[in-house]
Parts: C-alpha cells; structure tokens; sequence
C-alpha cells in the first residue's frame, strides 16, 4: 500500500481484521460527484459538471466494484461520454498495473505503470490502498471519485440532460428498499465472498459462508415468483450489486473463496437470472471471464502456485 505517497510493501488482499479474524474493507478517499451543473453532490467539493467527453474510468474486468460501473455506463448509453482503461487482471506486487494481457490498456491519459502512481499524481503525499474503479477528470487531471456505490448513483442521473436517457435505475417509489437490500447485499453477498475468502480464522469463515448462502437462498426464493428482476418489471441499481457477485461466483468465489456449498448454475432461478441480464443490450461486454479467473488466481495469498483451474464450465453464461 501507499504510506505518504511512497509504496511500502508488496501487495496483500487482507486489508485489516478485527479481534475475530474477520476480513475488513478500506473505506474510500476521493468522494466529489459529478451533478449536471457542476455544484457539489452529496459529499465533496464541487466543480465536476456533466460534459461530454471530460470524464474517464480506470477499471478492472475483474472486480465486481469496477465492474458496475461499467454496466451502469452501458445502460446509461454513456459510452460515448466516458471513455474507459482496463487493468491488467493479474496482481503484481505493487498492485494494478496498466497493459499486457489481452484486452487490458496502457495509461495512454497519464502514461503510469501502475494504478498507485495515478493516486499519487493527485495526492503526493496519499496514504491507502490504490484500488479501481477511479472516475477522472481529464479536464482538471485529478480523481473525482473512487467509490463505485457513489459511481453508480451520479452515472444515472448526472447526464441524463445530455443523453435524454429515460432509464431510472433508482426511481423514487424504490429507493429505500434499493437502500435497504443494497445494505444486505453487500453485506453477506458482495463483501461476504470477501470475508470468507480471507477471513484468518475458522470462526470467521463460517460466519461469512452461511451469511453468503443465507442470502443466496434469499434471492432464490425472491426471484422464484416468476418477476424478472429482483423487485419487479424493470432492472434497478439492486440488480447491478447483485449481479457483479453472481456472475464470478461459479468460477472464482465456490472454488479459491471455499464459498463451496453448490454453484449459482445449481440454482434454476438465480441462473436463469443471470443470463436475463447477461442479454441486456452491452452487459455481456462488461464480462471477460478470462480476466476473472487470471485476476483472482492470481492473489498468491489464496493460491501461492498461480495455477489458473480449466473449469468449471460455464453454461450459466450461454
């Protein structure tokens, strides 16, 4: 990681723990919001204005957090608004780094090797973890934000005015059960996968794996009714958090997370589930399974040997 702006020691997943072993997450530092008149959103300074072209990702196919906001960008039609570079899967050990493997990029913005470097560009003397996604502005050259539940929220609406996109994904009659659920999601599903792959001691990983499950046969259940998406007709930002954790669970979170007791393929409803979103217009290009599976097995924590498994076989996604 980063200790006032100098990198200290080779990468490790396991970011801190409580006196119980459990597995616990870095909060996020940059926390400006781009709004369609550039005033300040709900944290942050202001000065980040909804403009065509102005705004750029740095992300990774292989995590789940970078990953939704490129299905938000996608559904939001704002390809042509943001442009996009993706990271190296493979984890080095002085974390991301930029270029060689198929379908990954070179900083061609602000020509660095390595995701840290771009950090330190606008905070010299940062400390912290360097993680995707980063949501930068190249008409000031700094970050507007790295939190991607904050990414996902200004990305459905802040363009709207420029796009004339009509798509809601947190229309006002749903936000609190979307605020409520998200909680919970994240909580045993999204982070949960997290807190039993690395959790440091056996109490701490059963409690994440029947947290993952609970809520998995919670899902299950919910979608078994016959709806389309989790809370009616129409996808929302629930099923974006959703999905990035169910598509990755079969080939990384059942085998190197030991979230082992049955694959979502094993699931009809949850299966079924993912290949309805996986047809939605530019969602399948937000997935390259190949940067999943070299991403994670990549982590020598959990798996020292780099060995990347040939399986399992994929008919979740078609």
């Amino acid at each position: 990681m980063l200790v006032n702006g100098k990198w200290t020691k080779d990468w490790t997943p396991v970011q801190a723990k409580d006196d119980k072993g459990r597995f616990v997450r870095q909060v996020s530092e940059f926390r400006h919001w781009i709004t369609p008149d550039g005033e300040p959103g709900p944290t942050g300074e202001g000065g980040f204005k909804a403009e065509k072209g102005r705004y750029h990702l740095y992300v990774g196919y292989i995590c789940p957090w970078a990953s939704r906001t490129l299905m938000v960008r996608a559904l939001k039609q704002l390809q042509d608004y943001i442009t996009v570079t993706v990271v190296n899967p493979v984890m080095t050990d002085q974390g991301w780094q930029f270029d060689g493997f198929p379908g990954s990029h070179a900083d061609e913005l602000n020509g660095h090797q390595y995701i840290h470097q771009l950090y330190t560009q606008v905070a010299p003397e940062f400390t912290g973890r360097a993680t995707v996604p980063v949501l930068w502005d190249k008409k000031l050259g700094t970050i507007v934000n790295n939190e991607s539940a904050d990414i996902i929220k200004m990305l459905n609406s802040a363009f709207d005015h420029l796009t004339g996109s009509t798509l809601n994904l947190r229309p006002d009659a749903l936000q609190q059960v979307i605020d409520e659920q998200s909680v919970k999601v994240y909580d045993q599903l999204n982070n949960g996968v997290y807190k039993a792959g690395f959790a440091s001691t056996q109490f701490a990983y059963e409690e994440a794996y029947n947290g993952v499950f609970s809520m998995l046969d919670m899902l299950e259940k919910q979608l078994s009714d016959g709806r389309k998406y989790l809370l009616g007709a129409d996808i929302t930002e629930l099923d974006i958090r959703t999905f990035v954790t169910l598509i990755r669970f079969d080939v990384a979170y059942y085998g190197l997370f030991k979230c082992n007791r049955n694959q979502i393929a094993d699931m009809p409803f949850l299966s079924k589930y993912v290949q309805r979103i996986l047809e939605i217009e530019g969602i399948r290009d937000t997935v390259r399974i190949d940067h999943i599976k070299h991403g994670y097995y990549s982590i020598k924590a959990l798996n020292p040997n780099g060995i990347v498994p040939a399986g399992p076989d994929l008919d979740i996604i078609g």
